[in-house]
């Protein structure tokens, strides 16, 4: 319910609570679940979400994980759908949400700190991070990102591969028994065909979206344009902005959209609307995951592993500029703030529910 800011923000919520605070993974852990999720499609926020929930309660604790992240976001997007077919937001509602963006640039900064002091530890790796971030600042887009995370992973498999102190204690047993699930892989290969006809009405083109959509955020809004009918440019519009300024993953705009669709079913409508964009992801992630870690421990993926590791830090420090400071951040005051707020949480260790309030009390003053 607090996790404004978009996937780079999801992405330090999640470490500070489940690395940090709660200690269900170590960073290792973290980092390799996170360039997993940021090689398949879907939003890999809620991937992310979704694998540490099966990593710390199995399979349904992977569906409590997607319920706990979504399901705020879900209600507040569908419940705007219906609500402004009525009427407007209170005058208020802006500058709260102006005030959880500023607390979205203090959580990715400690992020980004964190996870620097972890996985970039040397010369190399630090070269990558900040290779990673003027890149991606000056080629932003999928392809950029993905030819970042290619390059470092090969660099890392040249030349960061761990001595033989250093290699993990996995028995080669059990890396023998890495395997993919085949169950939900071949599932999403069948769904996603029958996406691709008029057989699965709407729930469709929000799965094929869901199935073609890498880099998630931002990117999910041509497709869905492009595959979604019945819903005005402005309505469609209003839902995007609104998907950008409330808590959890933006693919939530699919609630709002599914509401709009089936206008006279409207929380039925978004419900069939959001399994069909989340789903994709979550089938790909039960598929590998347990591959991806076990895979990872050979020494030759293990260094292409440290590589992507850095680069993700470098994604995340891109991320923490653009779109999180940049779109945040428009007066001293607000820097002013921002600077309090990292005090407070890394110096003081405020909880974060407390920080929440006071970024949200400043936002409304100020609004």
């Amino acid at each position: 319910m607090v996790s404004f800011g978009g996937p780079a923000a999801h992405v330090g919520y999640f470490r500070k609570a489940f690395v940090q605070d709660r200690k269900w993974m170590d960073d290792r852990t973290f980092a390799s679940t996170l360039a997993l999720c940021q090689f398949l499609p879907g939003p890999a926020s809620s991937q992310l979400g979704f694998a540490i929930g099966r990593h710390r309660g199995g399979f349904a604790g992977a569906w409590a994980a997607f319920l706990g992240f979504t399901l705020p976001s879900f209600l507040l997007m569908a419940g705007l759908a219906v609500v402004t077919s009525r009427g407007e937001m209170p005058s208020w509602f802006d500058g709260v949400v102006t005030g959880l963006k500023w607390l979205a640039v203090v959580v990715v900064a400690d992020a980004v700190l964190g996870m620097f002091r972890s996985f970039c530890q040397h010369r190399l790796t630090q070269a990558l991070c900040v290779g990673t971030a003027a890149w991606m600042l000056l080629m932003p887009g999928l392809y950029g990102q993905f030819g970042a995370l290619i390059a470092a992973a090969l660099l890392g498999m040249r030349m960061l591969r761990p001595t033989p102190d250093q290699e993990p204690t996995t028995s080669p047993r059990e890396l023998e028994r890495a395997s993919i699930r085949w169950v939900p892989l071949v599932l999403f290969g069948i769904v996603f065909a029958l996406s691709c006809t008029v057989v699965l009405g709407m729930f469709g083109p929000f799965f094929r979206t869901g199935s073609l959509v890498f880099g998630g955020g931002h990117v999910v809004l041509p497709l869905l344009q492009s595959s979604v009918d019945g819903v005005s440019s402005d309505r469609f519009l209003l839902g995007y902005a609104a998907a950008q300024g409330i808590p959890g993953p933006m693919f939530t705009l699919a609630s709002f959209l599914g509401a709009e669709i089936h206008s006279g079913h409207a929380w039925g409508g978004a419900l069939i609307a959001t399994l069909g964009i989340f789903l994709p992801g979550f089938l790909l992630v039960l598929a590998l995951s347990d591959v991806w870690h076990r895979l990872s421990e050979i020494p030759n993926l293990a260094g292409a592993v440290a590589g992507l590791n850095a680069a993700v830090v470098g994604l995340l420090l891109a991320a923490l500029y653009q779109p999180v400071f940049a779109s945040a951040i428009h007066a001293p005051a607000h820097m002013a703030y921002v600077m309090i707020g990292f005090y407070v949480l890394r110096a003081l260790r405020w909880p974060v529910l407390a920080i929440v309030a006071g970024f949200a009390l400043a936002g409304w003053g100020l609004g």
